[in-house]
């Protein structure tokens, strides 16, 4: 049930951004009388679940059907046989209109200024077939053989900009307008840094750097803290000194150059935490701290006589344990737990779960803060936290190019993993305006086969003046569709792998 809810998740907000982004292409294409031949959500080789098209004044409706042939007829030589290529295949050349509208009456080829509508079988992606463009839909053997006006070959090359980049633009609009109204709806939660009630606690690697348990968080040179949050560790990891209130006073903490994120991401134990004495606060029946004799108010000292008085150490403790086993390696579930109860110290034997969880809690040392706007002022708040995500991606992005980074690239199931395991729709919407940041900016960047490869081409266009060749652009269009591939096969064997081991 679990997989089922993440994968309903998953499906219903790919389709989401799918639509919007696809219509971003669309519409610009429609504002400029470019005929869009088909518009699809999910792929749809050899047959459809769902098309539409309006034929000669009415809606026609198919179901589960096989696709329409392409408005297509043999290429012909002069006296009248068909052209062929060097392997001996038949070569083939759109219908013009006018043959077109010779075909009977009620076929789907007939009237190609309306587009066909569809629902397609393969549940990721989409895709609008533009006339006259060269793209993962048709190739230049698709094309007419002289332009024509209702092409988008045929449209000015500043034209040919916006529909290309209708797409990134509707994503980041959908991105700020799903923020916008989740601020609106539930308001902005976070947790403040000026309310942890013992301050911060530290990793061995941020005690290295100079940090030490309870210091409260203040700022870098550039950035003031307010929030725990990642752009809080994206402003230290790039800072050159912070500040910290350290026993009522300020100390700057000199920080080392090239700090990596990836780095803090490694470490089981957080670079940061908030400060949680392991003071239990909850001890769940039939767990394996209840079993024990641990009760409500006991203060755990250490794990195995390593220290585990706070809940970061606890819990670091655990997951080494759990690392080690994940490795091959045996690892005694029953671990003696030292805690103190009326002020005197005792041990006891608990069992660990599976996971090794042994069904306790500590209250949080902090307080969630909420604020909430208004309608109106919640768009520009959503617009800047919008924007916000969208930078901080960028400059996460470079870490893909390490090994670190690549190692951590992951497939759709990486993606459906993020979504809660019950259904959660705070939760569904901010994950899928944080996708489609993302799926902005992918789409954005200078690669063959993405929007950002054809918008290359046409800002070389408006700058030099001279037109790629269609030739060059369909071979371009090929190379990047096949890195693409190879990079979506990658990520998602990154995720079996993973899965299997």
């Amino acid at each position: 049930m679990t997989f089922l809810i993440k994968a309903a998740q998953l499906i219903l907000s790919l389709s989401i951004l799918v639509i919007i982004h696809e219509f971003g292409h669309f519409f610009w294409s429609k504002l400029f009388k470019t005929r869009v031949d088909k518009f699809y959500m999910f792929f749809n080789p050899k047959f459809s679940l769902l098309r539409i098209k309006k034929v000669d004044g009415k809606v026609r409706v198919r179901f589960f059907s096989r696709n329409v042939e392409d408005a297509i007829v043999p290429l012909t030589n002069e006296d009248g046989t068909e052209k062929k290529d060097d392997k001996g295949r038949a070569l083939y050349r759109p219908m013009t209109d006018e043959e077109r509208a010779a075909l009977p009456e009620g076929d789907w080829r007939r009237n190609p200024d309306n587009t066909e509508f569809g629902i397609g079988w393969v549940p990721f992606g989409g895709y609008c077939r533009i006339i006259g463009m060269v793209d993962e839909t048709q190739t230049l053997a698709d094309l007419a053989a002289e332009p024509q006006k209702y092409e988008f070959r045929s449209k000015r090359s500043g034209q040919r900009l916006l529909i290309m980049a209708g797409g990134v633009i509707n994503n980041l609009l959908l991105a700020f307008f799903i923020y916008a109204m989740v601020i609106f709806a539930w308001g902005d939660t976070y947790r403040p840094l000026d309310k942890s009630k013992y301050g911060m606690e530290f990793n061995e690697r941020a005690e290295a750097i100079g940090f030490r348990d309870h210091d409260v968080l203040l700022r870098t040179e550039k950035k003031a803290f307010s929030r725990y949050d990642s752009d809080m560790l994206r402003a230290i990891c790039r800072a050159k000194e912070v500040t910290v209130l350290r026993e009522g006073e300020e100390v700057k903490i000199a920080m080392p150059e090239k700090m990596n994120l990836l780095d803090f991401n490694k470490d089981v134990q957080p670079f940061i935490s908030y400060y949680s004495p392991m003071v239990l606060s909850t001890v769940v029946e039939d767990g394996g701290a209840a079993k024990a004799g641990l009760q409500v108010g006991d203060s755990i000292i250490s794990i195995n006589g390593k220290e585990a008085g706070t809940y970061a150490m606890f819990s670091y403790v655990l997951a080494q344990m759990k690392q080690q086993e994940d490795k091959g390696q045996i690892v005694n579930h029953d671990i003696q737990v030292v805690y103190k109860r009326n002020g005197a110290l005792d041990s006891v034997k608990v069992a660990a779960d599976s996971k090794f969880m042994v069904g306790v809690a500590v209250d949080l040392p902090f307080e969630y803060q909420t604020d909430h706007y208004s309608f109106w002022r919640s768009i520009p708040k959503g617009i800047a936290y919008g924007w916000n995500t969208l930078k901080g991606y960028v400059s996460d992005f470079r870490y893909i190019f390490t090994k670190d980074g690549a190692q951590s690239l992951g497939g759709f199931g990486t993606i459906g993993s993020i979504f809660p395991a019950t259904w959660d729709w705070y939760a569904f919407w901010m994950m899928t305006a944080f996708l489609s940041v993302i799926l902005a900016f992918m789409n954005i960047l200078p690669i063959p086969g993405l929007d950002g490869g054809h918008i290359l081409f046409l800002l070389w266009e408006i700058v030099t003046g001279k037109k790629p060749g269609e030739k060059f652009l369909e071979r371009a269009e090929w190379i990047g569709f096949l890195l693409l591939m190879a990079l979506m096969i990658y990520a998602n064997m990154n995720d079996v792998i993973r899965m299997l081991f």
